[in-house]
Formats: C-alpha cells, sequence, structure tokens
C-alpha cells in the first residue's frame, strides 16, 4: 500500500483545499495542493479545483487509489459540500471513500513535540471544537471524543503542559494566554490542509478503515441551528398544548 494514490479534499474551514498524496502517514509525500480563501462559497470552484490539482500534477482517474474528505467538526455548510463533493466523485470512480476527522488531520501536521496535544477549530459563538491527544509509536493518537465548549470551560480542562495549535487558538487566546500549562503555537501556522487529509487517509486505506456502502456523514459534533431551531418550537408546542 506504500504506493496509494490519494485525491483529498479539505472544507471543514473558510480556508479550503484540493490535494493529491501518495503512500500513507509520514512515509507518504504530497504530488499537489490547492489552498485557498475565497469571497464566495466552496461550492463555486471546489470541482475546478480538483481538476485543476489533477490537471498540474498529471495524473488521470483511473490512477487514484480513493478519495478522502475532511469530515469535520467544522463549518456545517462546508462540510456538507466537501463530503458531497467527495462522495459523488468516490461513487462514479468506483474507489474507496476515505473519512478522515478534520483535527486528526490537523493533529497530523504536528511534528517534533513530547507535550500533549490539543487542536483546536473555531465553532462559532464563542465556542471552540478540540481534540486531545498523545504521541506514540504510530503517531498523535486522541484520548477521548472531540468537545465543543467555551474557552473558561477548555482552560479548566488542561491540567498539564499542553501544546494548543490551530485556528480556533483565536477565539480563546486570552483565556489560554493566562493558562500557564498552554503552550500555544502560532495559530497562522496551523490550519487543516487536504495533504494532511489525504496522508491520514492513505494509512485509513492500508489498514483497511473505508467508509461502508452507506458512504459516511459529516461529524458535527454539536447539532445545527436548524436542530436547534427545531428543538426549541417542539419544546414550546409540548408547553402550549
Amino acid at each position: 500500500m506504500a504506493d496509494v494514490l490519494i485525491l483529498a479534499i479539505e472544507t471543514a474551514t473558510g480556508c479550503g483545499s484540493v490535494a493529491l498524496t501518495r503512500g500513507p502517514g509520514s512515509t507518504g509525500k504530497v504530488l499537489a495542493e490547492y489552498t485557498l480563501q475565497p469571497e464566495v462559497t466552496h461550492a463555486r470552484r471546489l470541482l475546478g479545483s480538483v481538476a485543476a490539482v489533477m490537471a498540474a500534477a498529471g495524473v488521470g482517474w483511473n490512477e487514484l487509489s480513493g478519495v478522502a474528505v475532511s469530515q469535520g467538526p467544522g463549518s456545517f455548510t462546508g462540510l456538507r459540500i466537501g463530503m458531497a463533493a467527495a462522495q459523488g466523485l468516490a461513487m462514479a470512480l468506483g474507489m474507496p471513500l476515505l473519512p478522515v476527522p478534520t483535527l486528526d488531520g490537523l493533529a497530523a501536521q504536528v511534528v517534533g513535540h513530547d507535550l500533549p496535544l490539543c487542536c483546536l477549530l473555531d465553532a462559532r459563538k464563542q465556542q471552540i471544537y478540540a481534540g486531545f491527544y498523545r504521541y506514540r509509536q504510530t503517531g498523535w493518537h486522541r484520548e477521548a471524543p472531540f468537545l465543543v465548549l467555551g474557552p473558561k470551560e477548555l482552560a479548566r480542562r488542561i491540567q498539564q503542559p499542553t501544546l494548543l495549535v490551530g485556528p480556533g487558538l483565536q477565539t480563546c487566546r486570552d483565556e489560554m494566554t493566562a493558562q500557564p500549562l498552554a503552550r500555544l503555537a502560532d495559530a497562522a501556522l496551523l490550519h487543516p490542509r487536504a495533504a494532511s487529509i489525504g496522508l491520514c487517509a492513505g494509512r485509513m486505506l492500508a489498514d483497511g478503515a473505508v467508509a461502508g456502502e452507506g458512504g459516511a456523514i459529516p461529524l458535527y459534533v454539536r447539532a445545527s441551528e436548524a436542530e436547534l431551531n427545531l428543538q426549541t418550537m417542539q419544546e414550546a408546542s409540548r408547553k402550549a398544548v
């Protein structure tokens, strides 16, 4: 499986990307990557970016081993767009679909650190998506389910020196600066990347971990605004009866 060729899509944040990677994990390499923070939605440019990366790398569709996609958490709209595109491509090509949790892909970009790791994405509404990791021989391993929480609660959960990375740092920088056990990386240095998603997917494919016949669903972690509004309406309706 050292030669697996993965087309990867990352649309969990505003800074989306598409990449081609060959091989699994730390032994793999990036063949091409296209990244852009657009003024229009991912839907307006995603498939064009895929075609551009394939053409630039000189790769034919029949050469691919699978299609990877950033599964979330992240932007609800962005995740739906990326997942729909990845599922459509995988189905049309008759290839495996490889969903990779966004924070797992972000963790895979961190090298050369012995400290426990906390990866952060902006969840809006003054909340953060967080994933806690510890490094072992095979790489970063998630220690608990993903969390969505406020900056003060995140500060309370850091009980030992911990490296914090990711664009979610912008939401909680004041609280994390005041937390003596937090070690802050530059938020601009680490954003989710399709290349990292592709390399993680290469490892998954080598291990036989692919989406089933029903495909994959976005990993939202918390309920969407529409779901919350529906719950509010249902509760109001029950009280009115």
